[in-house]
């Protein structure tokens, strides 16, 4: 007689395997699902990604800060608040160290408005390239005495000798000057001897410009030309 339990036990065994193996399909087919569901998303938001411009993301952080900024202004206004005075409150020692260091650095040139202007920025940048003799300096100041910081009754005005050191580094400096703004002019020495080939000042720099190009391969005909024997 063969053994019924045996048989039920392999049979439930079986069923057990086979239920085992349905949910695991049913797991990774929701997997499957959920991972092809997150990719289509990721996809539709790139593709809106590339479709902005190029520096919308700083359109946007910079739109976010002002709104920001906005809602802080008018909170300031509600309570009686300076805003600008709040804000500075609350920057702190290190950052604002370092924004002045980065403002000195900056040198923008406003350009020329006038020769007092010019004249000025001119000084302070001579100024700024001095480098003073401390040993001269508490040498003089024991030589002057009192006299040393002149009041209106001191007799110390012009009794001063510049050394021959001073007077070389002044001259040395005259002459960087002049060779610096003789490099920055843009005229051009006229020649009272050069052939006349123009009607005006501007054909004058045209002819000027044809022939540094093509000069050296007009020079033949140019010659025949002037000495009667062209073709």
């Amino acid at each position: 007689v063969p053994d019924t339990s045996d048989e039920s036990s392999e049979n439930s065994s079986a069923a057990q395997k086979r239920e085992d193996r349905l949910r695991k399909f049913r797991e990774l087919h929701f997997k499957r699902n959920e991972a092809r569901k997150l990719n289509h998303q990721e996809v539709v938001e790139e593709d809106k990604r590339l479709k902005l411009p190029a520096n919308w993301e700083a359109k946007k952080a910079r739109l976010e800060w002002e709104l920001k900024e906005n809602a802080r202004k008018k909170e300031c206004a509600e309570n009686g608040e300076d805003y600008d005075r709040v804000k500075l409150l609350e920057i702190s020692a290190e950052d604002a160290e370092r924004w002045e260091r980065k403002k000195k650095k900056k040198n923008p040139d406003p350009g020329f408005s006038g020769y007092a202007e010019a004249q000025l920025r001119q000084y302070q940048r001579l100024s700024r390239q001095i480098k003073p003799d401390m040993e001269t300096y508490e040498k003089q100041r024991e030589e002057c005495g009192e006299d040393f910081f002149p009041t209106s009754n001191s007799l110390i005005h012009g009794t001063h000798v510049p050394t021959k050191e001073g007077l070389d580094r002044m001259v040395a400096d005259v002459e960087k000057q002049i060779e610096k703004r003789a490099k920055y002019s843009r005229r051009r020495a006229y020649n009272d001897d050069s052939d006349i080939d123009y009607i005006n000042e501007r054909n004058a720099k045209f002819n000027k410009k044809a022939e540094r190009f093509y000069g050296k391969y007009t020079a033949e005909i140019k010659q025949n030309l002037e000495r009667g024997t062209a073709v």
